[in-house]
Parts: C-alpha cells; sequence; structure tokens
C-alpha cells in the first residue's frame, strides 16, 4: 500500500474515546491548584482544589464498584452547587454509571415520577432535603441506599451514610473510561409543564462534543484566568455545561451553595473576584436592583450568562453601562444539553455597528455555534427563508441533541433528522435567531401571532418594573387577548396607564395588552423562571375593572 494511500490515514490515529471523566484528569494534571470555592449552607467557605477534586471522585468511583453500582445503574443527585456535588458528578460517569440530577423544587408528586421512571438505586442529597428524601424513600421502591453529602457527626439521625464516611480509605487507583464513549453519563427530565417529564439521556460522546461547542470563543470562551461562579443550579440542564467547560479550561470554580440573595451572592462575586457567571434572568434582575440600591459596584465581573427565558433591555442596558460587564444571551434546552445559541459576541457585520444597534442583536437569542445547526418550519414542514420576519417552527439539530426520550422507542425527529423544539422565532440574514414564544404561550388574537416575549421585554425595562409576564385570556370576539401582569420594585406604585403608555409606540396597536395587573409575587418555577402555567390559573380571564 502506498503511503499516499488515503484510506491508510484513519488507521494511523490513536482511539481516544471521548468520555466525560477526561475533564476532570486534565484539570488536575495541568491546573491542579486551581480552586473550587464552596459556601455551605452555615455560610462558611470550604477550598479545595481539582486535584483533590479528582482524589476523592475516585474513592468515591471505588465505594460506589464496591457497593454495587455497575455501568448503566441510575444514580441521582438532591443538591445544590456544592463540591460534593461535583466530585459525585465525576466519581458517578466516571466508572460508568449514570448521573441522574433532581430538582429539588418540583412538587413531591413529580419527583417520585422521576425517580421512580428513571429507576434510580442510589440516592446523593444535601443534609437540607433529608425530609424530602425520607418521603421518596417511602414511594420509590427502586432506592436501595442514600448518601449525604456531609460528614459523619453531620449525618441526619442515623439515615443513610455519610460522604466521608463513604470514601473513607477507599483507594485512588480506580480506572475510569475504558468504556465505549456512547455510553450513558448523565440522565436529566424536563420540567414537565404539559405532561409528565421526560427524560433526556446524555452520553459521554454528546457531553465531551457540547463540552467543546461551548468552550468556543464566541459562547463561553472560558480559559485558566478565569473564575467562574455557578449560579445556575446543577440540577438545570447540566447547569448548562459549566462544570465540565471549567474543568476543560483549568478555570477557578465558585460554587454558591444555597444561599442565592442578592447580597450573599455580591458578597462572593468580590471576594473571589469572578470573572465570568451564568444565571437566569430573575436572579440578574434582583441583584441588579441590589446594588443600586445600595451604590455597589461590581470591580472583577467581566462577562455573564443570561439563559433560561428572554434577557430583559434593562438587564443588559445596566449590565453594560451602569458596570461595564459583557452580556451574553443565550438560548437551549434540556433536550439540547442545553446550549443552542448565544448572542453578544457579534460577527463582522454586527461588530461594524454602533452600540445601540449591536445591543438589539444582544437581546436576541443569538447565533448557532459550530456543532448546531437549526431551521425555522413553516406547519406543513417546509424551511422558510432567514429573513428576520417570517416566524415558524424552531427545529435543531446536532450530535449533542435528543433523539428520543429516555424509555421510549420512537423517535421525536423530523423527517430531516431536526428535533422540534416546541419554540417559535425568526432567523435574519446574519442567523440571529429570535425567539417570538413558546408555541404554547404564543398568543392567537384574531388569527394573528402575537409574542408575549416582546411585550414583556419592553415591559419589563419601565424604570418601575421588577418583572413582567404575558398571558393570554379568552376574548369573545378575538379568542385570546394579552393581559400584562407586573410587579413593582419595592417601595414603587404605577398605574395601568402608565404601562400602557409606555407601551404605545413600541408595540403594534393590536398587540396592546386589554388589562395591567399587579401582583405581590410573581410565580417561579422549579428552576427560577417565570411560571406561566400559574399565572394562567390565576387569571383565566380578565380581571373585574
Amino acid at each position: 500500500m502506498s503511503v499516499n494511500d488515503a484510506s491508510d490515514v484513519g488507521d494511523r490515529m490513536q482511539h481516544w474515546a471521548m468520555t466525560v471523566d477526561r475533564f476532570l484528569v486534565h484539570a488536575a494534571r495541568w491546573h491542579g491548584g486551581r480552586e473550587l470555592v464552596t459556601r455551605g449552607a452555615d455560610g462558611a467557605i470550604s477550598r479545595m482544589t481539582w486535584q483533590d477534586v479528582e482524589r476523592r471522585a475516585r474513592q468515591l468511583s471505588a465505594a460506589l464498584l464496591a457497593g454495587g453500582v455497575g455501568q448503566g445503574t441510575r444514580v441521582a443527585t438532591l443538591s445544590m452547587n456544592v463540591s460534593r456535588h461535583v466530585e459525585a458528578w465525576f466519581g458517578i460517569m466516571g466508572m460508568g454509571a449514570v448521573c441522574h440530577t433532581l430538582n429539588p423544587r418540583l412538587f413531591e408528586e413529580q419527583l417520585v415520577y422521576i425517580v421512580n421512571h428513571a429507576g434510580d438505586r442510589w440516592l446523593f442529597a444535601d443534609l437540607q432535603f433529608a425530609p424530602i428524601v425520607a418521603r421518596l424513600r417511602a414511594q420509590c421502591p427502586t432506592l436501595e441506599q442514600v448518601v449525604y453529602l456531609c460528614d459523619e457527626a453531620q449525618r441526619p439521625g442515623g439515615e443513610g451514610i455519610a460522604f466521608e464516611t463513604l470514601i473513607a480509605g477507599q483507594r485512588t487507583d480506580v480506572r475510569w473510561g475504558q468504556f465505549d464513549e456512547h455510553t450513558a453519563a448523565a440522565l436529566c427530565y424536563t420540567s414537565g409543564t404539559t405532561g409528565n417529564p421526560k427524560g433526556v439521556l446524555y452520553s459521554h460522546r454528546s457531553q465531551v462534543l457540547h463540552t467543546l461547542i461551548v468552550s468556543q470563543y464566541e459562547v463561553f470562551a472560558l480559559s485558566a484566568r478565569d473564575t467562574v461562579m455557578m449560579i445556575v443550579p446543577m440540577f438545570h440542564a447540566n447547569a448548562w455545561g459549566l462544570p465540565f467547560a471549567a474543568a476543560a479550561a483549568g478555570a477557578k470554580l465558585v460554587l454558591p451553595g444555597p444561599k442565592l440573595d442578592p447580597a450573599s451572592l455580591y458578597e462572593l462575586l468580590e471576594q473571589e473576584q469572578v470573572t465570568f457567571s451564568g444565571g437566569v434572568p430573575t436572579v440578574w434582575q434582583l441583584l441588579l436592583a441590589h446594588l443600586k440600591a445600595q451604590r455597589l459596584r461590581l470591580s472583577s465581573l467581566k462577562r455573564v450568562l443570561i439563559g433560561g427565558s428572554a434577557c430583559p433591555e434593562a438587564v443588559a442596558r445596566s449590565f453594560r453601562d451602569d458596570h461595564g460587564v459583557e452580556v451574553l444571551h443565550g438560548w437551549g434546552m434540556t433536550e439540547l444539553s442545553p446550549i443552542g445559541t448565544v448572542s453578544g459576541r457579534p460577527n463582522a457585520a454586527v461588530a461594524a455597528l454602533d452600540a445601540e444597534a449591536q445591543l438589539a442583536y444582544t437581546l436576541k437569542q443569538g447565533r448557532v455555534p459550530f456543532g448546531v445547526d437549526m431551521k425555522i418550519s413553516g406547519e406543513s414542514g417546509e424551511r422558510l427563508p432567514h429573513d428576520g420576519a417570517q416566524q415558524g417552527l424552531l427545529k435543531v439539530a446536532g450530535p449533542a441533541v435528543v433523539a428520543r426520550y429516555f424509555g421510549e422507542d420512537r423517535d421525536v425527529l423530523d423527517a430531516e433528522g431536526y428535533f422540534d423544539t416546541g419554540d417559535i422565532g425568526t432567523i435574519d440574514a446574519q442567523g440571529y435567531l429570535h425567539i417570538t414564544d413558546r408555541s404554547k404561550d404564543v398568543i392567537k388574537s384574531g388569527g394573528e401571532w402575537i409574542s408575549s416575549v416582546e411585550i414583556e421585554n419592553i415591559a419589563a425595562s419601565h424604570p418601575k418594573a421588577l418583572m413582567a409576564a404575558v398571558i393570554a385570556v379568552p376574548h369573545p370576539k378575538w379568542r385570546e387577548r394579552p393581559l400584562l401582569v407586573v410587579k413593582l420594585k419595592p417601595g414603587q406604585d404605577a398605574t395601568g396607564d402608565e404601562f400602557l403608555a409606555f407601551l404605545d409606540g413600541k408595540i403594534a396597536k393590536w398587540w396592546m395588552p386589554e388589562q395591567v395587573v399587579f401582583v405581590a409575587e410573581m410565580p417561579l418555577g422549579a428552576t427560577g423562571k417565570l411560571d406561566k402555567k400559574r399565572l394562567r390559573t390565576q387569571f383565566p380571564a380578565l380581571p373585574a375593572s
């Protein structure tokens, strides 16, 4: 065979299975001294290094193997963002078991359904969730063992096993990987807003590729110089891939634990000199309001990733103008592992525009990085042009996009292999995605679509508004009309006419809400996003004026 025969090239490359343990091995070997900082439920700060995490995660793997956990065994976690949770992730996945993150904010019946559907055998939990764990054990027959993320002295009432007791004396030379990269690594369930939650089973390969996708400059662009504070919970869509991306970059990782109030977050941001952070819009709205009220400044933060729901213009402006912080506006979902698009890092054409024009693009959901593809489809499945005007069903494809749900046999892809996200949007000539609504949230009035998201974003920029939501209410003539629900900033008073006047000229006349109502509290879902399902229950019709 000639040395120039191209057919022989593939056989000459090393086989290097893409398994997630490689992230931690890399971090420990090449960035071993970089810290992981955790604030516990009691407010105490603890510190360890990536080397410490690798050693302890290997000890956990050894303990799991000794306890009968094998490849494919589902092991659940019920924990906030703390270092032992990170150790559990790598210890579970590294030896071939499946890490199933449970959301403690779900209703108990949802958790019971999810644990039983997944067939979880072990459960790792924070002490604060001991009451939930006790109820789960009584209703989930597959659960064999509970491990509390604590030391022996803290173990609640002699129940379960303490994490530190479990790993004490275990060997550190347990082998990781050594299995096919298509092996299942993690399991995460959707929120179940339109039925029972559905499980998305991620492979090692999909998680490694997703990490490479988000590590691109136009997405997270993390480096070994960054200090990352992970506000987005580890039980929310893989924490957007931040634990793996931070390890791959060798970044310092700050874990705020359960204390997510604005004062506590600000203290950590400044104390640890955080440069990058990610969270849902409500977190940032509350933090910015705190900073303004207390006349505080952000001294180290350079970039924030905002996702989970649309970023209000007021939030983007405040970060940019008041604090000099770059906003990365992301869109994704559990089924995408979860990142789909990110805006904030403009392409050449957008970068040539002035600051105000660039902001308009930042407020869109962004462009796809390499590794993600998307299209806009009409109701009959036809592709729609990328003109920024024609809106349709958003469909996505890629190596980290779901093909079928856990426990189901049928694919959820169209004829071209794309997954229907349930979102409605447009794609413009620059490739920027703009989500106009969820298909279940869009308001259908007089045969035309009204975007609740666009009205919300404008209303939320009113100087008196803390949060805003728009839902559809029945109408005898037009079928549905928009209702604007507003939570005001502390100490503010307002009238509905003020908000309608603020919207006048910014939206089409026929988009104007029929009414504005003010609420003391805005219902939030299990991931911190506005819960429109509960708002619709609260306001099934226009309130009596």
